[in-house]
């Protein structure tokens, strides 16, 4: 593997386009995640399409710059606007923006920046050295333990969703009942197509994506009105001082890019998305014929060791870019909101016509726009669909292929340690929240009233 790691540096050195597309990738991907409402999700879905005429190695060095740098960037409009970009900025959001508003905006965004790229080589390195490993183990793998493989993915995230549990597990089995559509993995024998060509190839991931996670936040944008962004336009110095480090906004930042690595080792490994960023990146993977997963380290690890090479000059190009361009984010977040919601819906149909050059998808992704807008405003989260259609056919398949190899034996699953174990915790992990949940309303049914009032009917 440093043998290849060592060559994946040298093609990229060697290579002013896979340096330019880096480049162009973090850039942009500082910007789009600097603005507020666009999350580093809805970023690496919208620009996507850009890596369709790419190679596999150059598609990452993009896609890892956008990664990337839109993580950090959420951290921007938190410091300079008061709006997190990604989740994970809103703490950051509680210290950065106060110094910001006290005229030490520059040196909040040096603190995040050099943070960030501390985080980022650390989940680097953890990615490197703990990928490897995980494949080696899911090598040994057989049908079985793939089908409790899934299932754990995809209880695992719709147990972690926020809001109802049993809408995150009901979004999930409803990307599971998407994938049943088109070719029957074992027979090819079609279903669900109701006689229409489009479908006979399933539900296109990519154009989905680009609907469920941009679209529909534009969608969302609208809603809530559009008024211009307060912005903190005065940046001094941005090299912060030392003495100050364990005050700042150092944790939540380092924590956040570190998070980058960490999603990536099961998304690699074993081919289970770590979160949503990730599961739209396995689709740009499936889209260059790449299936992540144990076989992807045994049959390319000259991609793979791209991919850990692309994700290293990333971060090295955010801190850099982060610390020179700092006075230059100021200006864009001072876009018109009307403005970047149109450019954005033109992306969005843009990107999804490139897929296959097709209005089919286009249509795809208008149905799912709206689709995702509705289930948000009902309180479904929409990523553990999208899991449950990147997951269905592995599932599915890995199911079915152990069912007619043990003669429809289902016991099978449970003679195999491995298999026994992930099915046990796939259904503790999905069980828990609601075991939880029941069990915090039913103290609170029998709690007594803590004050008069409660004991009255109003409130505390």
């Amino acid at each position: 593997m440093f043998e290849n790691i060592f060559s994946a540096l040298l093609a990229f050195l060697g290579s002013p386009r896979a340096m330019g597309l880096s480049l162009v990738g973090v850039v942009v991907g500082i910007i789009f995640g600097a603005l507020p409402g666009i999350s580093s999700t809805m970023s690496l879905a919208v620009l996507m399409p850009l890596t369709f005429g790419l190679n596999a190695a150059d598609a990452m060095m993009l896609l890892m710059g956008i990664f990337n740098g839109s993580v950090y960037g959420g951290s921007v409009s938190a410091i300079l606007v008061n709006i997190p970009g990604t989740p994970g900025a809103i703490v950051t959001q509680l210290d950065g923006h106060p110094m910001a508003r006290k005229g030490r905006a520059g040196e909040a965004l040096g603190f995040a920046t050099l943070a960030s790229g501390f985080g980022g080589l650390l989940g680097l390195l953890v990615f490197m050295t703990l990928a490897p490993l995980i494949a080696l183990i899911g090598l040994q793998f057989r049908s079985p333990e793939f089908t409790g493989l899934a299932l754990l993915g995809l209880a695992s995230l719709s147990a972690a969703m926020p809001g109802s549990t049993f809408k995150g597990i009901l979004a999930g089995l409803v990307g599971l009942l998407l994938a049943t559509v088109g070719l029957d993995p074992l027979t090819n024998v079609l279903r669900f197509d109701f006689g229409n060509r489009y479908l006979q190839a399933g539900i296109p991931i990519i154009p989905l994506a680009i609907g469920i996670f941009g679209l529909a936040e534009v969608l969302n944008n609208l809603e809530g009105g559009l008024d211009r962004w307060e912005v903190i336009r005065t940046i001094r110095r941005v090299i912060p001082p030392w003495n100050e480090l364990r005050r700042g906004i150092v944790a939540p930042e380092s924590s956040n890019n570190a998070e980058i690595g960490g999603d990536l080792i099961p998304t690699m490994s074993l081919g289970i998305p770590g979160d949503s960023i990730t599961a739209v990146l396995m689709g740009a993977l499936l889209i260059q014929g790449l299936r992540p997963g144990p076989l992807l380290f045994r049959d390319h690890p000259d991609f793979v060791a791209a991919v850990y090479v692309a994700l290293g000059v990333a971060v090295i190009l955010t801190t850099a870019l982060g610390l020179l361009g700092a006075r230059l984010f100021a200006r864009v977040l001072a876009v018109p909101k009307p403005l970047l919601l149109v450019v954005i819906a033109v992306l969005c149909v843009v990107g999804a016509y490139a897929v296959d050059n097709s209005l089919y998808d286009v249509t795809i992704m208008l149905v799912f726009g709206v689709a995702g807008y509705l289930m948000q405003k009902a309180g479904f989260p929409v990523v553990p669909l999208v899991f449950g259609l990147i997951l269905g056919p592995l599932f599915e398949e890995n199911l079915r292929r152990t069912l007619v190899v043990s003669g429809g034996d289902w016991l099978v699953y449970l003679r195999r340690p491995i298999s026994m174990l992930l099915l046990l915790l796939s259904l503790a992990t999905a069980a828990y929240p609601i075991l939880l949940d029941y069990r915090h309303r039913r103290r609170g049914a029998v709690a007594l009233p803590a004050t008069p009032a409660d004991a009255l009917g109003g409130e505390r």
